[in-house]
């Protein structure tokens, strides 16, 4: 059953029922808010404007981490919560993605931080995660550090530390808990977009119209409760149930940039210092490549035309620079970058237009559409179960507890908690293993069918010919782009960022979902034309 066949059994799902729970936006809290609600008996649908992952939770950190920075805030409570959701993602939901990443925390004479400070918060840090970390804090020695790093910078270097938190593939943690949801009787669909909400005598929403951005249709879909999940996107959204709605979205700018590591040569996670402000980055392993970020500037713009500009480049590869100094890097040594918001909000009743929150926040409107403010990578579980649960109060429905604690992302199945492996997969089996988990034998099997499918895309990546059609059989993607950016992510690991392979993912993705000529072509000419300025971004 290709992603056609699921599509048009989705979109014909959408009319046959009064839904409990319809949730618009298909990022990870939206897919999260799915699943639970999905898994505690009530009737769900999701709809996404464009594919799944395709803002915010595909463009973060890809860190799952207790915010040992929150510390320095004193958000005890947020660190506690974060501990306990990365270690169930670890350890029981998901270790076939969320794996123990080793970071350094190098302390130097002028940072405001002091050495025994990070070390005492560090320690709190592991009280805090309950001492079910991977492994507790160390305290390094400015030999050890060297010793550990050898190509961080050491002048003025007094030590550091050494601490773990956990590195996940946020695309496909996004994807995974989508098809979960779907798996579990969820009716979800990407390239939807709901274009007006209709409401009833008493004022409360009663119904979406969504539109199938691939085929033109249209349907009106009646649901007792509306869960605003857009991200970045959410005062659109807000502006379709009131549209003389005050802002909330308070957006700032988040740019990463990838690097080949042994340019860079850090050996694990290395916390950096900004350039001229001092923020707080990572330069983290990303197998045979380094991820540089991030940048936090507010943005005022369109979401969909978030990206990196110079300046952020230009910042990236001196900060990268700085703490690396054997590097020297340049803007001609960026493979990709790539650019994200985050959804943060200004409380409502806040005097001050540049008051923010670094908190989730979730709120209700007059006609009784539910909306998240914030959100977070890392805490997704929990802050659905909190919105399923207001959702149920809203719609007078009495369920049960959430059971998204205990119920493992599918491709968990046998997969035991591990550590990131370092540098890219020695052969075709075992990157397949690591992208896939429990589904890798059914990946492997379609190249066992068809020799043909065993050839790399990319000589530069080893992706293969089998995970275009496992694409587009089993995880609905239904563009190139789709499957270029996030199912492969050859769009930001490729130094040619798909343009090369376009027309061949084009050519497979084609017999299956019957394209014709003309829609073959118009599929590459988008592709490479929205992967151009990615290019024209590192190479400067």
């Amino acid at each position: 059953m290709n992603s056609l066949v699921l599509r048009q059994a989705a979109w014909k799902q959408l009319g046959e029922e009064v839904l409990d729970i319809f949730v618009i936006g298909g990022g990870i809290n939206g897919a999260a808010v799915a699943r639970d609600a999905i898994l505690r008996g009530l009737s769900v649908a999701l709809v996404e404007q464009n594919d799944f992952a395709s803002g915010t939770s595909s463009r973060s950190s890809k860190l799952i981490h207790g915010g040992v920075r929150y510390l320095e805030q004193g958000d005890v409570g947020l660190v506690l919560e974060a501990c306990r959701e990365r270690d169930l993602l670890r350890t029981r939901l998901a270790p076939h993605l969320v794996r123990a990443q080793p970071f350094v925390f190098p302390i130097y004479e002028d940072d405001d931080l002091p050495l025994w400070q990070l070390r005492a918060g560090l320690f709190l840090y592991d009280v805090l995660a309950t001492f079910r970390n991977v492994r507790n804090h160390e305290g390094l020695s400015r030999e050890r550090v060297c010793e550990v790093e050898p190509a961080l910078l050491h002048d003025k270097l007094r030590g550091g530390a050494l601490y773990y938190d956990c590195w996940t593939d946020d695309a496909r943690l996004t994807l995974e808990t989508v098809l979960a949801a779907r798996t579990s009787g969820a009716a979800v669909l990407n390239h939807c977009q709901v274009t007006a909400l209709e409401k009833d005598s008493g004022g409360r929403i009663a119904a979406a119209v969504v539109r199938d951005r691939l085929s033109g249709e249209t349907k009106t879909v009646h649901a007792r409760c509306f869960v605003n999940v857009a991200g970045p996107w959410l005062d659109r959204v807000r502006q379709l149930d009131d549209p003389g709605a005050a802002p909330r979205l308070r957006a700032t700018k988040g740019v990463h940039a990838v690097f080949e590591r042994s340019k860079i040569r850090n050996r694990n996670a290395v916390v950096i210092r900004g350039v001229g402000d001092d923020r707080v980055m990572f330069a983290i392993p990303w197998q045979s490549q380094t991820l540089i970020g991030t940048t936090d500037t507010y943005y005022e713009g369109d979401p969909a035309e978030v990206a990196a500009d110079r300046d952020d480049i230009d910042y990236l590869v001196a900060t990268t620079n700085r703490a690396f100094p054997d590097a020297n890097v340049t803007v001609r040594d960026v493979i990709s970058t790539y650019a994200g918001l985050r959804p943060l909000v200004a409380p409502e009743d806040e005097l001050d237009e540049s008051a923010v929150s670094r908190d989730d926040q979730i709120f209700e409107s007059p006609s009784g559409m539910i909306s998240l403010g914030g959100g977070k990578l890392t805490t997704h579980r929990h802050v659905a179960e909190q919105i399923v649960d207001r959702a149920a109060r809203s719609i007078g429905r009495s369920i049960g507890r959430s059971r998204t604690r205990h119920v493992a992302l599918p491709g968990a199945a046998g997969v035991a908690p591990g550590h990131v492996r370092d540098g890219e997969p020695l052969s075709v089996q075992e990157h397949i293993r690591a992208r896939y988990g429990a589904f890798g034998p059914q990946v492997s099997a379609l190249v066992g069918a068809d020799d043909a499918l065993a050839a790399r895309l990319s000589q530069d990546r080893p992706e293969i010919k089998a995970e275009v059609l496992w694409a587009v059989d089993h995880e609905m993607a239904m563009t190139v782009e789709d499957v270029l950016s996030r199912r492969l992510q050859i769009a930001l690991r490729s130094r040619s960022h798909g343009r090369d392979v376009a027309d061949q993912t084009a050519t497979l993705m084609a017999e299956y979902l019957g394209w014709d000529e003309q829609r073959l072509r118009d599929e590459v000419e988008k592709y490479t034309a929205s992967a151009a300025p990615l290019a024209d971004q590192g190479q400067g």
